[in-house]
């Protein structure tokens, strides 16, 4: 759904940097599989392969070459490599095809089913299934969003992260608004950095959630935990606005289904605000929510997207609905679909 709603303006906050995706392709090493030999000489009589490996091919890690021995592609004397911490004899001769890290590949475009519901040759929003990564990284270098937007449209390669500017949880379904061209990926940054690009939620929570909760607590990492974040002192302004929509108790537990306004956008920002005051959601583990009603990931979607159109100027609203998952369990909780109100950015 597109329609005209004025749109207030935010409050400042730095402009993030980025790289494009083709720059970031250029650091990496050649996709080409290269194969590389040599003898061992004196020095290296006794050594471990993996150690040795390292002198021969410096640019990849110990930890990649390990994993080539692993996968049969280095050979000792004509043998495949028995394993990492095979001991060497000087004379032996050995070969290894040196295959690219999975970050090299991780600027690929990949042909994948993206939900679009909005494209013009500016802008372009989707709903994001759960589940997709957003950005390459470390257990996800490919299947990311990034490889489905450079799949999509050619122009995507030389943007900053193929467009990208702001970011979901892999987990967290809905709205993401993304640019095609440089000027409005450079004026979307801008202004989500102003707060000119509103963001709301739907969300099941653990709990009886009062019927307006604001929650205005800094978040910084984790000091015990790293992969979590944490209501501490000295860490980044955060603030989300909590609206009660129902509630229901099953078991004798009681759950609520929300409606967040976003006033900032840290990582996990509505995850933590909510359990820091007792009401985790469903199923999300990390931040001690319960499963419940069938969920398989944190109840959390991303329901509405509200902004300017950065060339036009064009005032621009958009609703997702509940992925089936979400749809299910609030169906599963005797809860009825929910309404987004109108309660402004």
């Amino acid at each position: 759904m597109v329609e005209a709603l004025p749109v207030p303006q935010g409050e400042g906050a730095d402009e993030p940097e980025f790289e494009s995706a083709e720059e970031s392709a250029a650091e990496t090493v050649e996709d080409a599989v290269e194969e590389r030999s040599a003898d061992v000489p004196a020095e290296g009589h006794g050594q471990r392969l993996d150690r040795w490996l390292v002198g021969l091919a410096p640019e990849f890690s110990r930890n990649h070459l390990q994993g080539l021995i692993e996968r049969g592609c280095v050979w000792v004397n004509g043998q495949l490599a028995r394993g990492a911490s095979q001991r060497l004899q000087a004379g032996q001769r050995l070969r290894v095809q040196l295959q690219p890290t999975a970050e090299s590949q991780a600027f690929r475009a990949e042909a994948l089913p993206l939900q679009i519901v909005f494209e013009d040759e500016h802008l372009l929003v989707l709903n994001k299934v759960a589940g997709m990564v957003v950005h390459p990284a470390a257990g996800n270098w490919s299947g990311t969003l990034m490889n489905g937007l450079l799949a999509h449209h050619r122009a995507a390669a030389a943007l900053p992260r193929a467009g990208i500017v702001h970011r979901l949880d892999k987990d967290t379904s809905g709205l993401m608004v993304v640019g095609k061209s440089l000027e409005a990926v450079t004026a979307l940054s801008r202004m989500i950095a102003a707060r000119e690009v509103h963001r709301e939620y739907l969300a099941l929570a653990q709990g009886r959630v009062a019927d307006e909760l604001f929650i205005d607590a800094p978040l910084r990492r984790d000091p015990v935990s790293r992969v979590k974040m944490a209501v501490l002192a000295g860490g980044k302004p955060a603030r989300t606005d909590v609206y009660c929509l129902d509630r229901v108790e099953l078991d004798g537990r009681q759950y609520s289904a929300v409606h967040c306004v976003l006033h900032s956008g840290r990582t996990h920002q509505i995850r933590v605000h909510l359990a820091s005051r007792g009401h985790p959601l469903v199923a999300d583990g990390l931040y001690g929510g319960s499963p419940a009603f069938g969920l398989q990931r944190q109840a959390l979607h991303a329901a509405r997207l509200s902004l300017n159109h950065p060339i036009s100027g064009m005032a621009l609203r958009f609703d997702a609905s509940l992925p089936q998952d979400l749809s299910d369990s609030w169906a599963a909780a005797g809860l009825p679909p929910p309404v987004l109100q109108d309660r402004g950015g």
